[in-house]
């Protein structure tokens, strides 16, 4: 690919926390995030307009001029990406005061925040100050079946998988989370196979990266939908 001499992107990796804000806001999608810090994969991506630069909590980007590959602008980003999407808006959300459908008496939600999904979450909202919050393994809400009544209710909720997600922004996200809020506490509802353990080792790596001791209660869930464990962890042992 023919090179030229062009303004581009530089990230100072001493700097980056791995938070992926950088990541959201590159429409072209040249940065990933690898190893828990963001790097420049597609140097023919970058347009060097620096929309990542005013993203970057921690002032790792900056500018550079140098010989890269030209320019080469990707295939439009399909329509779910988008951040105008409205399951990446997010917003607080009012219980009603009775449940919807079914042939009894409905329980009603107990949802109070959207989105839902961690690698969605803005790192900032106002339901997080002085909140609850309820870290879930993607599986629990099906397997637990009083899910909003016992678990959700009054807690902000943020969902993950640590076994098909990626781990390492997960750390980055959920420290930049704990770091810009005010978090009165942490459930952590896990599933008992042993691969879902991974969501507690993600926790006690962003609690100490953000430098925040929060206290934490872990709750393992059985695939039959029972409580088999519940049990409280410090900071430093969140991860153990």
């Amino acid at each position: 690919m023919a090179k030229t001499t062009r303004q581009i992107i530089k990230i100072d990796e001493e700097k980056c926390d791995g938070c992926g804000l950088c990541v959201d806001a590159c429409h072209e999608g040249a940065l990933q995030l690898i190893g828990g810090k963001a790097r420049l994969v597609r140097e023919d991506y970058c347009d060097g307009l620096g929309d990542c630069i005013g993203q970057c909590p921690q002032g790792a980007i900056s500018f550079e001029t140098r010989e890269v590959e030209a320019f080469a602008s990707p295939a439009p980003t399909p329509a779910f990406s988008c951040p105008a999407c409205p399951s990446v808006q997010p917003r607080a959300v009012e219980t009603p005061a009775e449940g919807r459908g079914g042939d009894g008496p409905a329980q009603p939600s107990a949802l109070r925040n959207w989105p839902t999904q961690l690698k969605l979450a803005p790192p900032q909202a106002g339901y997080y100050q002085d909140a609850d919050l309820l870290l879930c393994a993607d599986c629990v809400p099906f397997a637990y079946p009083d899910f909003h009544r016992d678990l959700l209710a009054g807690k902000v909720v943020l969902q993950a998988c640590p076994k098909l997600d990626d781990a390492e922004f997960y750390v980055g996200k959920l420290a930049s989370i704990f770091a810009a809020n005010e978090i009165r506490s942490i459930t952590l509802t896990r599933m008992e196979v042993p691969c879902c353990g991974g969501l507690q080792a993600i926790v006690g790596r962003a609690l100490a990266q953000a430098g925040k001791d929060i206290p934490v209660e872990v709750l393992t869930i059985g695939i039959e939908g029972d409580i088999l464990d519940r049990r409280t962890a410090t900071a430093a042992g969140a991860g153990a």
